[in-house]
């Protein structure tokens, strides 16, 4: 009889580069739907070290990735070790987002390093990685790969919206759940407060202190990808070659960077929300980018007067990607659908992931 509860940790690694989320959960099949409690978690920051060594691994040769995806698997697989040793844990699997170098679905190409076999050998536990190859290999665009528990754990919502490194959103189309990538959100303003040697922007303070400018907004807003039908995804490439020029070729003070860069998310968000969504309803928003006050303010400033936006407890702002890879490793142990058609634009559903049992 197949099992109905799973124990799962699922670590997520994200854009933003921010650090590790690990967060041990347990779910439960109850008749035809999921439930899924919350009992452990924990964010690990990044060192300046890992975050350049990340940051950097688009530059490397092959066999420097190969290298640095060991050593990446190695270093999560330690992590995760003692993580469930230090809250005595019973683990069925660990599902492992990766870290994502490329993602270049037009072509091909998404890859995410972490070796799962190295987390397998270090935790002697069964490891699911390597979400979004499948997809892309069904032309789909392997991203974003959340949606699937935005439909299973969430569906209450009117829509999800997720502000990492990149924003996306995700929401009901008759009966299809579709997604995408809106645009920057984390990703561009942490590479714009970080010239004044910060991390992030706390609560969006330096943004608030600036000012508009009209023309660096009207560059942003002017970029080919926003009006692109979904579905649609882009990745750290997509900000080097689009966004970073147009952000380093203004003039303005960091602040005033900051304040045109939330204006400009807020923007895009709202004109989603108004194109795509009918009220009344709750959009959930989740991510570092919730602690963004500004940010937030300024969403609700664009939303439609009949949406709410729904900032929820600070363990589902920061753990609701890991949740959800979690999840997506038990419908692959089940093989069950993970990845939606609707969502990517592949050629169909799929359960993706590859399995990797401990070689001891």
């Amino acid at each position: 009889m197949e099992k109905s509860s799973y124990n799962v940790i699922g670590l997520m690694s994200g854009t933003s580069l921010d650090g590790l989320d690990m967060a041990y959960c347990q779910f439960n099949k109850v008749g035809s739907k999921w439930e899924y409690s919350l009992l452990h978690a924990e964010s690990l920051d990044y060192d300046v070290e890992w975050q350049n060594t990340l940051k950097n691994a688009i530059n490397l040769t092959d066999e420097e990735l190969d290298s640095l995806d060991n050593y990446y698997g190695k270093w999560l697989g330690a992590k995760t070790s003692r993580f469930i040793q230090e809250y005595s844990l019973s683990v069925d699997l660990i599902a492992s987002h990766g870290h994502t170098v490329f993602h270049q679905p037009a072509d091909g190409i998404t890859l995410q390093i972490g070796s799962g076999q190295e987390i397998a050998n270090t935790t002697n536990k069964m490891v699911i990685c390597d979400f979004r190859k499948l997809d892309v290999s069904l032309n789909g665009q392997g991203a974003p790969l959340v949606p699937i528990g935005d439909e299973l754990l969430f569906g209450q919502y009117l829509a999800c919206v997720n502000l990492g490194g990149i924003a996306n959103i995700s929401f009901m189309v008759g009966n299809n759940r579709v997604a995408f990538d809106i645009g920057m959100a984390n990703m561009q303003l942490n590479y714009i407060v970080n010239q004044r040697g910060h991390r992030f922007d706390e609560a969006g303070m330096l943004a608030r202190s600036g000012s508009v400018d009209m023309e660096l907004l009207n560059q942003l807003n002017d970029l080919e990808y926003y009006h692109l039908p979904y579905p649609k995804s882009i990745g750290y490439e997509w900000f080097l070659l689009e966004v970073k020029p147009i952000v380093d070729g203004s003039s303005v003070s960091v602040e005033d960077k900051l304040a045109t860069s939330v204006e400009h998310e807020a923007q895009q968000l709202g004109m989603v929300m108004t194109q795509n969504l009918i009220g009344p309803g709750e959009i959930l928003i989740t991510g570092g980018g919730a602690f963004n006050e500004y940010l937030v303010e300024r969403i609700k400033y664009y939303t439609p007067d009949k949406i709410k936006i729904l900032v929820p407890d600070k363990p589902l702002v920061e753990f609701k990607e890991a949740i959800v890879f979690a999840l997506m490793g038990v419908l692959r142990l089940r093989n069950e659908d993970n990845c939606l058609k609707s969502v990517t634009g592949a050629s169909r559903n799929s359960s993706g992931g590859v399995v990797f049992e401990p070689e001891l």
